[in-house]
């Protein structure tokens, strides 16, 4: 289940170097959120903020979680989405993280709810509006970002209660990882194993579908019809517990759609998703 790879972020950084100019949109780079040595062990880590020039204080804000198979990936790939969504009138944040082999998956949801709550304190300086904060990301950015939006406890290590308003899943990986990976049965030292420990209970802990109760934040769920089958059956499983909540999900099946092209297609401007996702932000 290889979700995300170098070839991925070349496609995007070459499209993105064409994209149309950052008229009308506010950026702010290389934004540390994260202090080195932060919860004892955690790396220096930086965001960039995209905001509409005229943003007052009051627009919707999304923070994006970059994919990349937990050890990969980078938030500078992904400034044409936040550009795109800012001259939609929302505030994007798009963050690193730390990365496997140096550090695992709990690690990792450290730091996104470390970037939630930096967001929360800064955001209206830069026309944000801290009471509307929404978390996406695609693959293993998306897995992160329903992990921190059902478990609260990284906002308790934080000191705060949970301040997502809702979430919205872009072909997200590792939903039900503990399923996954006793089907896959990887030999120790495997890539997602580095990524996840060896520790079943490890595996359980990090495992969205797992923690989903009426309290959590409501959800946006996008899937490619084309998607790799880890993907596909991770979804399926979380979805069937997720409608023990709500029978009837805001899940989007995308017509032959694989994998990269969910977070690709964001690259042109009319795309429907930008639609949904609008609507999304709008009903909460």
């Amino acid at each position: 289940m290889k979700f995300c790879n170098s070839f991925l972020l070349f496609s995007l950084f070459l499209l993105a170097s064409f994209s149309c100019s950052f008229k009308s949109v506010q950026r702010s780079k290389e934004i540390t959120y994260m202090e080195k040595g932060f919860l004892e062990n955690l790396p220096e880590k930086q965001l960039n903020v995209f905001a509409p020039k005229k943003a007052d204080g009051s627009s919707p804000v999304l923070l994006f979680i970059h994919g990349g198979s937990w050890n990969s990936g980078n938030k500078d790939i992904y400034n044409f989405l936040g550009s795109r969504l800012a001259r939609k009138g929302i505030v994007s944040v798009i963050i690193n993280y730390p990365l496997s082999p140096d550090y695992q998956v709990h690690d990792m949801a450290k730091a996104s709810a470390q970037a939630v709550r930096w967001t929360n304190e800064n955001i209206k300086t830069y026309g944000g509006d801290p009471d509307k904060i929404f978390v996406s990301g695609h693959s293993a950015g998306g897995h992160l970002a329903s992990l921190i939006s059902v478990r609260n406890e990284y906002f308790d290590t934080l000191g705060m209660e949970n301040p997502i308003k809702g979430t919205v899943l872009i072909d997200a990986a590792g939903l039900d990882m503990y399923w996954f990976l006793k089907q896959m049965n990887y030999a120790p030292g495997s890539e997602y194993l580095q990524a996840f420990t060896e520790d079943p209970q490890v595996w359980k802990d990090t495992s969205p579908i797992y923690y989903l109760d009426e309290k959590d934040p409501p959800m946006l769920i996008l899937m490619g019809e084309k998607t790799l089958p880890g993907i596909e059956k991770t979804t399926e499983r979380f979805l069937e517990e997720y409608k023990k909540i709500n029978p009837e999900p805001n899940f989007h099946l995308q017509k032959r759609k694989k994998h990269k092209p969910m977070i690709v297609q964001f690259i042109y401007s009319p795309n429907k998703v930008y639609k949904w996702i609008g609507e999304f932000i709008q009903e909460q």
